[in-house]
């Protein structure tokens, strides 16, 4: 098949053959091409790294406050409540497994997905719109105790914004993880964290973000072994190495 291409000859921007060339390029050379994967592979991997690199720069101590604070909702019997559209409710999810089932060691913490019900998408969508469907959840579900966080790349979705405003006017913790510069998400009074992943590139941006929430689940998780052996944040016991439940370590 004849790739889409531009008045120039040049693939169309954003289509597959833009993204990887060296697939439709018409060469027969098996070594040229796997070179160019190579590079390509390596190109990516610095660019995850260098974002990965500038987020923790720019927010390695508010990720650390937003773990404790995460903590404390925890440890007052909240839950959390995670929420995205498209790729990012798949993450969303994902964050909230993480949570309620980490498995090894780790304690389990109730958490709730709000893009996984068909039936309450599907009615809130139809009946209302969908700008409401995740603020309606969080005025049903959520409590002054609870945690919610939102995910989007563009950090424009309406139905987040929405979702923001309502979990604040409730008193719950709001985390939002953003792209690009944050997008609207940047102009909220109503979220208390904003962690963004500065990219114009959405593979970047959702797998930093990947990180950012791994990183929160970390340091929730660290915060309350600290109070449940009565040791504060930071003191050198707590400060001691700790590995992930799934590499098989101490949790």
């Amino acid at each position: 098949m004849t790739p889409p291409a531009t008045g120039n000859g040049q693939p169309a921007a954003g289509s597959i053959e833009s993204l990887y060339p060296f697939l439709y390029s018409g060469t027969t050379d098996v070594s040229a091409v796997l070179e160019q994967v190579r590079q390509s592979t390596v190109a990516k991997a610095a660019e995850i790294l260098e974002l990965r690199q500038s987020v923790l720069a720019a927010d390695g101590h508010r990720l650390t406050a937003c773990g404790r604070d995460m903590a404390a909702r925890f440890a007052a019997g909240g839950q959390l409540l995670a929420f995205g559209n498209g790729g990012s409710a798949t993450d969303a999810q994902q964050l909230a497994t993480m949570f309620l089932a980490p498995g090894g060691a780790a304690r389990p913490l109730p958490a709730l997905g709000l893009a996984t019900d068909a039936a309450i998408l599907t009615a809130l969508s139809n009946d209302i719109g969908v700008d409401v469907v995740f603020a309606r959840q969080i005025a049903a579900f959520g409590t002054k105790r609870d945690i919610a966080i939102g995910l989007s790349t563009s950090g424009n979705s309406e139905n987040l914004l929405r979702a923001f405003d309502e979990a604040s006017r409730r008193g719950l913790l709001t985390i939002g993880i953003a792209g690009y510069s944050g997008g609207r998400m940047a102009e909220l009074d109503s979220i208390d964290y904003l962690f963004v992943a500065p990219s114009a590139s959405v593979h970047r941006i959702q797998e930093a973000q990947t990180t950012i929430y791994d990183a929160l689940w970390e340091l929730c998780q660290e915060a309350l072994s600290y109070q449940a052996r009565g040791e504060p944040a930071g003191s050198p016991a707590a400060d001691a190495p700790r590995s992930r439940p799934d590499e098989g370590g101490p949790a």
